[in-house]
């Protein structure tokens, strides 16, 4: 099914980067900086690239926020979580 694939690539790319998360010490690079910008979308100015990786934080936080509505919504109606039997 579809969430059996879904939860295998994740877990795949978990593992993929647990390499670069255990040897992060050994490294000079920041927490969830793993390099891959193909587009370029990281600006190389200090105060500009501050901005971005706030607005990736803030990016995340609406996201968790959002899948909390989900989950007490489905809870609330009764009609469970989507994707879910």
């Amino acid at each position: 099914t579809s969430m059996k694939q879904i939860l295998l690539w994740v877990s795949f790319m978990e593992a993929m980067s647990l390499g670069a998360l255990s040897n992060m010490n050994e490294f000079d690079r920041k927490p969830g900086n793993f390099g891959f910008d193909p587009l370029g979308l990281m600006p190389t100015d200090a105060e500009k690239a501050k901005n971005m990786e706030l607005a990736e934080l803030k990016n995340g936080r609406l996201a968790m926020v959002a899948l909390g509505g989900m989950v007490h919504g489905a809870i609330v109606t009764g009609h469970g979580f989507p994707y879910l039997p």
